[in-house]
Order: structure tokens, then sequence, then C-alpha cells
């Protein structure tokens, strides 16, 4: 392979940033572009790494634009929205080697229903679904639902893109018709057709692997927590933290391997839809089974950032090996560490959060500096070497350990070293709670 490949990455976020250390590990990458990126990906990095803000997610030309100036040897689409808008099929038909799925297998997470309908044509073990158009047949369903059984419970997801926040829990029939009304608030019509679904209840996890189209490997496992507040209490937010590997799929990784990524990769080929890329699959145990909860077309933030540092391959000799179609002739070796990843946030996301913009982050440089701790960025501008807030999640402080104990005590130390003035930081402090709670009844 040659030495000195330019990679370009799309995508702004913490996960971007992981993405992007990915490759710059790579004996073989020597400049990283990342669009439109944000300040803190460029900050303190040992190769060249460039941020080319002039570009929108949602507006696949533009990428294009970046690509043409740059020309670099692989670019990879790594954020939902420009994989929806079909930057991987504009990318492709302009001769750029890209690594992510095409609008058409990217289907499987920006449209719900699509994804809950293909996943009973092949016998994908989910929850019970409808889905609805209108309010009022809805409001009646749900109704009869809770007629039938007052304590049910039950989601109301969007079916298209709302960066994590599309489904909203209900467990009585008041909440569930102010859910329904609530999906006509999303925006670009993301919540004009509406699953309503059976509550799964157990423990979730995320699980990921990297497809060809069809042959798989896939990653060590994770654990999201989605809300904003500690033992899953508050609103849904596009995530706050994970912890990698994720105890709960010890003893049914083969399972969670047949029944819902083989069937899915064999299925999509099936249909004439090939997956090429990375398949995230959000998931939950019941019972001691793995169910569905959802498919997404990429990486998840912040999952990514306790998984991919794991990975020891050589990260493009992996993606090489998945699109010249040799996925089956290459292992990747993963360590044997557990990461905990805490996600900073400005002090009311997923709410209004504007008061916050603007202000100092300090601390940041001094938890850079600890040992097995990384720094992730996502919503920090860098102005003179001084650190300022910008959005509603910060960044991801990532910390490897021996077990979870060693892990989360490293995360927690080093955030701790972290403010904004005015005390606008908030952050989770439970974040791998189930699974610390498991290391002490073994210990």
């Amino acid at each position: 392979m040659p030495q000195h490949l330019s990679v370009m990455v799309v995508g702004s976020g913490a996960r971007e940033h992981a993405i992007s250390s990915a490759y710059e590990k790579s004996r073989h990458v020597g400049r990283i572009i990342v669009a439109p990126g944000n300040d803190f990906i460029g900050f303190k990095r040992q190769k060249e790494v460039l941020i080319e803000k002039g570009c929108s997610l949602k507006d696949p030309e533009s990428i294009l634009r970046i690509a043409r100036k740059y020309k670099p040897d692989l670019i990879d689409v790594a954020q939902d929205n420009a994989l929806e808008r079909g930057t991987v099929d504009v990318l492709n038909k302009s001769g750029f080697q890209t690594f992510g799925p095409t609008r058409g297998s990217a289907r499987i997470e920006w449209d719900k229903r699509w994804s809950r309908e293909f996943m009973e044509r092949h016998g994908i073990p989910q929850p019970e679904f409808s889905y609805f158009d209108k309010r009022r047949p809805a409001i009646r369903h749900v109704k009869g639902i809770y007629r039938r059984d007052p304590e049910f419970l039950l989601y109301t997801k969007a079916t298209g893109l709302c960066s994590g926040k599309g489904a909203l829990k209900s467990t009585n029939s008041r909440e569930a018709i102010r859910n329904i009304k609530k999906m006509k608030m999303f925006p670009d019509g993301a919540g004009d057709v509406f699953l309503v679904e059976e509550g799964l209840r157990g423990e979730e996890f995320s699980y990921y692997a990297i497809s060809d189209g069809s042959t798989y490997h896939p990653f060590k496992s994770a654990q999201d927590n989605k809300t904003v507040f500690d033992f899953d209490e508050g609103d849904q937010t596009g995530g706050m933290g994970a912890v990698s590997p994720a105890k709960v799929t010890d003893g049914i990784s083969q399972q969670i391997e047949e029944e819902q990524i083989a069937r899915a990769i064999e299925g999509m080929a099936s249909e004439g839809i090939p997956y090429e890329g990375i398949l995230y699959l959000g998931g939950i145990v019941v019972n001691g089974k793995p169910m569905n909860i959802e498919y997404n077309a990429r990486w998840g933030d912040p999952e990514c950032q306790a998984v991919l540092p794991s990975v020891e391959t050589d990260y493009i000799d992996v993606i090489q090996a998945c699109k010249e179609g040799k996925l089956s002739g290459i292992k990747i070796r993963q360590d044997g560490k557990t990461r905990v990843c805490v996600v900073g946030a400005s002090r009311g996301y997923p709410g209004n959060y504007d008061n916050v913009k603007g202000k100092r982050v300090y601390g940041i440089e001094r938890a850079m500096g600890m040992d097995g701790v990384r720094i992730f960025g996502a919503g920090i501008d860098v102005r003179d070497k001084k650190f300022y807030a910008s959005g509603g999640r910060l960044f991801s402080v990532v910390a490897e350990g021996n077990d979870i104990l060693e892990a989360r005590q490293k995360a927690y130390s080093a955030i701790a070293c972290i403010s904004i003035e005015g005390n606008n930081l908030h952050y989770r402090t439970d974040i791998g709670w189930r699974d610390l709670r498991r290391f002490w009844n073994h210990n």
C-alpha cells in the first residue's frame, strides 16, 4: 500500500475525532482532512490534520467540493445526515474511493418503518410495532393498548433522523398521546410517519460490525447511556457516555451475530442493496434473548470513542480490505482493555443551552495529560489556545483500564479537572454502573 495517504473524514463530532485518530495511527496515512469537523479535532495532533468547515452534512455537493479541493485517497463518510442525503453515491459517481453505505443501504437507519419491515422479512427478533401518518388513528391505537394494560411500556418513534432524540417513552395513555403530538415537531418531516411500538424491558447494548457486502467482522460491544440524567432519567440525548466491552453481551455474542448481524447483511444482499460499511445494532437483552431496538448505518456516538481505540490492526488496512471485498482475509486484532467514555455537555442540553455558548472551558489540557486518557472534541471552539463552549455535547473523556473499576476511576478523575465558567458543565456520574456492580459482585 502507498505511504503518506490522504484521508478525509466526513462529520463534525467526537466520533469523527476518534475515527481520525484511528487513521492517524496508520503507518500509511500522512494527512487527514475532517469536514466540517470542529476546532478541537485539529488541536495538538501528531500528523497533519486539517479542519475544513466550508461544507454542510446535508449538502453532498458541498462535501464534493471539499473532496475536489484536497483529492484524498480515501473518504470515510461517518455521519448519518450525510449518508441519508446520498453523499457516498455522489462521491463514488465522481470517482472518489469512499467508505460507507450508499443511500439505499443506509435506509436501514434513516427510514425506521422500512427498517422494521425489513426485519420482519428476514426473521430478525424485534418488538411488535405499528406505523401511522396521522394522529387520530394513532391515538385510538394507544388508548386501546392502555385500556387492556394500564402499565404498558410503549415508544413512539419518528421514522426519520432525529440526532438520537426521536424515541419517546410512554408508560400511560396521557404520555403516549402527548408523544404522538410531538412527532410533528421534529425538523425536516422526520416525524411525519412514526412508529408506535412495544417497549422492551431489559438491558441495552450496542454492537458493531464492518461489512464488505457479504462478509462481516465484529468489533467489541458497548453500552450507551442515552438519557441526560443519572440512572436513565430525563430526556433523550445523542448519548451521555458509554462503556466497552459491555458485559451484558457475555455468553450471547454468537446469538447476536447470527440473528442480528448476519441476517441483516445477508438480507440486504438478497434484496440487491449489499451493505458496505459499519453496521450498528442497538439491542436489548430480554430474559436472556437479544432483541433489536434499531440499526444505524455508521459508528455510534459516543460508543465509537470507547470501541474504536481498542482496534490494534492498522485501520486503513481494514477499510481497504473491505473496499476490495477481501474482509474474510484479514484478522482484526483488538486489545483486552476496558474503556469508559463520559460526555461533557453544556448545562441545559438537550434543551436550551444558548447561555453557555461562548463561555470558557478550563482544564482540558490537564485532563489530556493524564495517563490512559483521551479527549475527543465535539462542540468546542479553540481561539488563541483557549477553549470555548459552542454546542450541546462538548467533548468525550475516554479512559482505559484493565477492568471497569480502573477505567471508570481514570475517566472521572479526568473530567473532574474540567469546568465551564459559571458552573455550566453537565455530565452523568453513573456511566458504567451496571458493569461496576457486576465487577463488585464477582469480586
